[in-house]
């Protein structure tokens, strides 16, 4: 007499098989999507760097369209020397590397003080200044940027480097940042410090700052990446060549129907490769960072 699987036995034992089946299967899917993905991002980065680097303005036109704006037929760094050969330029790389690095610098140690005060100490009217916080991350800036151009044309600052940085070294997104990393902290080690006689300072410069160095490394970044690009900002307050940052550089030569394709190609990759290498140096922690945000949320 043959002896036949319960039904609910058969029907589990098949539900595991396509599980593991879809396990052994998932892992590689998955890295087909982010190669696919990975491509797709890189391959216009990737065509500004070759086109850029072709010496021949015919060439440079033929290849855009073709497979050969990656494969270079012709290195040359001519381009590169046209662009830094013309008047302002050169002012201008170091004028955007200035302001970003002042910036960036101030709003991290601004930013993350603020966010420290409203996450650990308790004070009247905090969580007004909190909900406060979160509300202007939704105000645009073009909603406030002829008031402030009002304000700062008052105070005689136009045509300088801190009408571009004092603005834009506190904000409403950075100090949200910091405030959900520093809530995620255990205050048992600061309380731990207190006990020792560490006041509020030491304990932000030795135990948080160091704890949260993805977030740093995050909120560095992002703050680059806005300043670095900023055209709006700098087009209404700069009058001359002596404080114009690289986008409003960049929007005065393209407007000059005579600059070779090359030397666009040329200037494009001034303005991404620095971003870029600053991301993939800090890409490790930017990564942490975000991943940690997400499991809080």
């Amino acid at each position: 007499m043959a002896v036949t699987a319960p039904v609910g036995h058969v029907t589990e034992g098949v539900e595991v098989h396509r599980r593991s089946w879809w396990r052994r299967r998932r892992r590689p899917l998955t890295y087909l999507v982010m190669v696919l993905l990975a491509i797709f991002f890189v391959f216009p980065v990737v065509a500004m760097v070759v086109l850029s680097l072709q010496p021949n303005e015919t060439q440079v036109i033929a290849d855009q369209d073709s497979i050969w704006a990656f494969f270079p037929r012709a290195v040359s760094l001519q381009n590169y020397e046209d662009i830094f050969g013309r008047d302002g330029v050169g002012r201008a790389v170091f004028n955007s590397a200035l302001i970003t690095v002042v910036t960036v610098g101030l709003g991290l140690v601004v930013n993350s003080m603020c966010a420290y005060g409203l996450a650990r100490l308790q004070w009247i009217g905090r969580n007004v200044v909190i909900g406060l916080v979160v509300a202007l991350m939704i105000v645009p800036f073009q909603s406030v940027s002829v008031p402030l151009l009002l304000i700062v044309n008052r105070l005689g600052w136009l045509d300088t480097y801190h009408v571009q940085i004092i603005p834009f070294v506190a904000n409403p997104f950075f100090i949200f940042l910091f405030y959900q990393a520093f809530i995620g902290l255990p205050k048992e080690i600061e309380e731990a410090a207190l006990i020792d006689g560490a006041g509020r300072w030491t304990i932000y410069r030795r135990i948080v700052a160091p704890l949260s160095r993805p977030t740093f490394a995050t909120v560095g970044i992002l703050q680059a990446l806005f300043v670095w690009g900023s055209f709006f900002w700098p087009l209404m307050v700069t009058r001359g060549p002596d404080v114009r940052p690289l986008p409003v550089a960049m929007q005065v030569l393209f407007s000059d129907p005579n600059v070779p394709l090359g030397d666009v190609f040329a200037f494009a990759a001034v303005m991404t490769l620095p971003v870029l290498a600053l991301y993939l140096g800090f890409q490790k922690w930017f990564v942490q960072s975000v991943a940690s945000q997400g499991l809080k949320g």
